[in-house]
């Protein structure tokens, strides 16, 4: 019971010496994320398009080569139903999507979406992430989702 007692009154002096930094450089740039993501939103692009944040062009920019582009798919799975798979490739398929509806470019960098795949994130944002646990490219915002899990990568179809 001592050492439990010890091991309390320890951790309770760490707190009260080393309490959580209100400015801290992590809350600063998760506050940073947040504001570009709401910044990055073309409200003047219709309906069908795909939305990239600027953190996402910048991250295509860097990982793509040639003629890649990032690949965003719908399939069935995941814990809300459907799941967003992403990809890098540079083959575009018969059943993708061309001109204004299907292949999204912004800045150099390219996102295509097969035709089964965009009638579930039309009008959605796709972003990159950058977090202690994981790096990944997200899609945000999607008005065709009702509900999704709480790690983003998958959701429900809005009926």
């Amino acid at each position: 019971m001592a050492a439990a007692w010890g091991l309390s009154l320890t951790a309770a002096a760490l707190r009260a010496v080393t309490p959580w930094p209100r400015g801290s450089r992590l809350l600063a740039a998760s506050r940073r994320r947040r504001a570009l993501r709401e910044v990055s939103s073309s409200p003047e692009a219709g309906e069908g398009q795909i939305h990239l944040t600027d953190s996402c062009v910048r991250r295509l920019l860097e990982i793509t080569e040639g003629s890649e582009f990032l690949r965003l798919e719908v399939e069935g799975g995941g814990c809300s139903g459907f799941q967003y798979k992403f990809s890098l490739d540079t083959v575009i398929n018969p059943d993708d999507r061309q001109g204004e509806e299907g292949v999204f470019e912004q800045g150099g960098a390219r996102v295509v979406v097969d035709s089964d795949s965009l009638a579930f994130v039309k009008g959605a944002q796709v972003d990159f992430s950058q977090e202690l646990i994981r790096s990944s490219f997200q899609v945000l915002n999607n008005p065709q989702a009702q509900q999704g899990c709480s790690c983003g990568s998958s959701f429900s179809v809005k009926l």
